[in-house]
C-alpha cells in the first residue's frame, strides 16, 4: 500500500519537476491520482511536463506548473501560497531542484554560491516555507527532500556539490527530529539518496542510459517502495553498486575521523589497499594512524 500522504485527491508540489527525478516523481504521483504541481524554470520546460503528465494520468489527477526560481525565498513563499489559493494547500513536498557547476575548493566563490543557492538554500527554504501550513492541515504529509551519496562520501571532484548535499542529508536529519517531536504533527521527512541515475544532470552529452545507471523511474519507483516501510534514509542502489558495497564505502568514509586518517583516504595511495581488502571483507581493520 501506499504511504498515508500518496492517496487520490493529495497535493504534491516538486521543485526541479520538468525533468529528471522530479518529473518520474510527478509522473509516478499523478498515477496514484494525486494533484501535482512541478516548480521549476522554463516555461517550455513546464508545458512539455504538464503534457506528458497529463497524458498518463489517472482519472481526477490534475497536473499544473508554476515557473519558480528555488534560490530566491520570496519565489518559494509565492509558489506555497499559488498553491494553497488554488489547490487547497500542500500534503507532499519534494524539494528535488539541483544544479551541477564545476568547482574547487579555492575556486570561484560566485560558482560556490550559486550552487548552494539551489542545492541547499532551496531546500532549506522549501522546508520552512512549506511545513508550517502543512502540519496545521493535520493530514498525513511528507517531505523529501534529494540528497546524494555525493554529501556522505564527499568523493574529490566537485567540493561545492558535495558540501551542498552534506547541508541537506544535515538538515533534513534536524527537520525530522523536529517534526517527530511536534504535538499533532502528522509530516515526516526523508532523504532521498539516489544511486548512478541517468538524468540531464548526470547525462555529460549522452543521450543513451549507461548499463552501470539506474533511470529516473527506478530511483522513484525505489523511493516509493521505502516509504511505505517509513525509511528515512532512502539508500538507492544502481546496475553498478550495491547496498552492500554503498555499506562499505560509507562505512569507511566515518572511519577517517575514527581511526585518525588522512581525509578522503579511501583516494589515498598509502591506503588503496587497506580500502579494497575492507570492501572485500577480508580485513576489519580499517587503518589507524598513530
Amino acid at each position: 500500500m501506499p504511504h498515508a500522504a500518496l492517496q487520490p485527491g493529495a497535493v504534491a508540489v516538486i521543485t526541479g519537476g520538468a525533468s529528471g527525478i522530479g518529473l518520474a516523481a510527478a509522473r509516478r504521483f499523478a498515477a496514484l491520482g494525486l494533484t501535482v504541481c512541478i516548480a521549476d524554470l522554463g516555461a517550455d520546460r513546464l508545458e512539455q511536463a504538464v503534457r506528458t503528465i497529463r497524458s498518463e494520468a489517472v482519472m481526477g489527477a490534475d497536473v499544473i506548473a508554476i515557473e519558480t526560481d528555488v534560490s530566491d525565498r520570496a519565489a518559494l513563499e509565492n509558489l506555497e501560497r499559488s498553491v494553497a489559493g488554488r489547490l487547497g494547500g500542500t500534503d507532499v513536498l519534494m524539494n528535488n531542484a539541483a544544479i551541477q557547476i564545476a568547482t574547487d575548493a579555492i575556486g570561484s566563490g560566485e560558482d560556490w554560491r550559486r550552487l548552494m543557492a539551489v542545492n541547499l538554500w532551496g531546500v532549506i527554504d522549501g522546508s520552512q516555507v512549506f511545513a508550517p501550513n502543512m502540519i496545521a492541515r493535520a493530514r498525513p504529509g511528507l517531505i523529501i527532500n534529494t540528497g546524494s551519496k555525493q554529501g556522505i562520501t564527499t568523493p574529490p571532484g566537485n567540493p561545492a556539490y558535495n558540501v551542498s548535499k552534506a547541508g541537506v542529508k544535515t538538515y533534513t536529519e534536524a527537520l525530522e527530529h523536529q517534526l517527530r517531536n511536534t504535538r499533532d504533527c502528522h509530516v515526516s521527512a526523508h532523504l532521498l539518496i539516489p544511486g548512478y541515475v541517468f538524468t540531464g544532470l548526470t547525462a555529460g552529452g549522452r543521450t543513451e542510459k549507461p548499463a552501470a545507471a539506474w533511470s529516473a523511474e527506478q530511483t522513484v519507483d525505489f523511493m516509493l517502495e521505502r516509504l511505505t516501510f517509513g525509511d528515512f534514509y532512502i539508500l538507492c542502489p544502481d546496475n553498478d553498486v550495491h547496498r552492500e558495497l554503498d555499506e562499505k564505502r560509507i562505512a569507511w568514509a566515518a572511519g577517517d575521523i575514527i581511526n585518525n586518517r588522512p581525509p578522503l583516504s579511501r583516494w589515498h595511495p598509502e591506503y588503496t589497499a587497506l580500502f579494497e581488502a575492507f570492501v572485500a571483507g577480508d580485513s576489519e581493520d580499517q587503518g589507524r594512524d598513530a
